[in-house]
């Protein structure tokens, strides 16, 4: 039988139980909304610095990492909510979790985002990977959790970060010894080159993040620890995500009519998302795709799209004679399915270093 859920004992049955928790929540919002939205709230100084560059608007928002009591005010009107009734739901929006890394998004305005993330030392399994995001992050240690951070650096040269981001020439990552997470500092961090894992936990780890990522033509990066190699790619804008995760769903709902949604995705500025597109479209519907997957391996401005473009193509069946009838067979071979989660292109491994 499956497991029970909190869920399975909710009040449906109890509407002005229901409607009071609603409520209480509705105004705890309100409350929220208000305090954030005053001259000294969190998001007007989120938008004021929505224009600065990336570390001046870290330097204008550290005040609300160095100084974390009105987080704590605000966990205290949550737990309140809570203990009034335990089925309420605070207005506080969860990502991760389930046994996992997870954590609160506190506030969030264009590029910039406040969360409070939690490790929990049950699932603080000795990671395996590192990744690489566009941007700036500061991240102040609430509690160390006794467990050991190891930073990791890649190499970028100025004309990767704007956009000539080549797998095959990637540098490999390194990575610093581990030391001991201190509880009270702050980690800064250009996290397209520094990025860290944490392992060794004794306790739960709790992390307040400052991170501004706005849109980059250059793409998220993952690396092996164990041999500092490239190991994938994928489009770092937030809209590209949201679109692979779109045309995803599109693509395992079998809607071949959204054909021309698929094949506008393949236009898109971040190379990694044309690729993504284009793998979707071909999962979708091969001899739909095979036009632009034709033009994107002669055309595409970035080399490893047009080589990954090019070996799609080959496993189609040679196009039949002029004149031969139709649009010729789809292919022997069809092309890999994607992924479930439309992720970017997979780039071959960068040189050993």
């Amino acid at each position: 039988m499956p497991a029970s859920s909190r869920h399975d004992h909710y009040p449906r049955a109890d509407s002005a139980r229901c409607r009071a928790i609603g409520s209480a929540a509705a105004d705890l919002a309100a409350i929220w909304r208000a305090d954030d939205a005053a001259p000294t709230g969190l998001l007007t100084a989120l938008a004021a610095a929505a224009d600065d560059t990336l570390d001046q608007a870290i330097a204008r928002l550290r005040p609300w990492l160095a100084d974390p009591r009105w987080l704590g005010a605000r966990l205290d009107q949550a737990l309140a909510l809570l203990k009034a009734d335990p089925f309420a739901r605070p207005p506080l929006r969860i990502v991760g979790g389930g046994g996992g890394p997870g954590g609160l998004i506190l506030a969030e305005c264009g590029a910039i985002r406040l969360s409070l993330q939690l490790l929990p030392f049950e699932a603080a399994a000795a990671p395996t990977t590192t990744l690489f995001v566009p941007g700036r992050a500061a991240i102040h240690v609430l509690a160390a959790g006794g467990a050991r951070l190891t930073l990791h650096h890649v190499a970028l040269s100025a004309a990767e970060a704007a956009g000539a981001f080549s797998a095959a020439h990637a540098s490999p990552c390194g990575s610093d010894p581990a030391r001991p997470l201190v509880t009270g500092e702050t980690l800064d961090l250009d996290t397209a080159r520094t990025s860290f894992t944490i392992a060794g936990t004794a306790g739960d780890v709790l992390l307040l993040e400052l991170a501004v990522q706005p849109p980059s033509p250059l793409p998220m990066r993952a690396y092996d620890l164990a041999t500092g190699r490239l190991v994938h790619v994928s489009a770092s804008r937030r809209d590209s995500s949201f679109r692979q995760m779109a045309l995803a769903l599109l693509r395992e709902m079998d809607r071949r009519d959204a054909a021309p949604l698929f094949a506008e995705a393949t236009h898109a500025e971040d190379f990694a998302a044309r690729w993504s597109a284009m793998r979707e479209f071909v999962a979708l519907d091969p001899a739909a795709a095979r036009p632009r997957l034709t033009e994107m391996a002669a055309f595409d401005p970035h080399p490893e799209v047009r080589q990954a473009a090019s070996s799609t193509s080959a496993l189609y069946s040679p196009l039949p004679p002029a004149g031969g009838g139709g649009g010729g067979p789809v292919g022997k071979h069809a092309p890999p399915k994607p992924s479930p989660k439309g992720e970017g292109l997979r780039e071959p491994r960068c040189p050993a270093s």
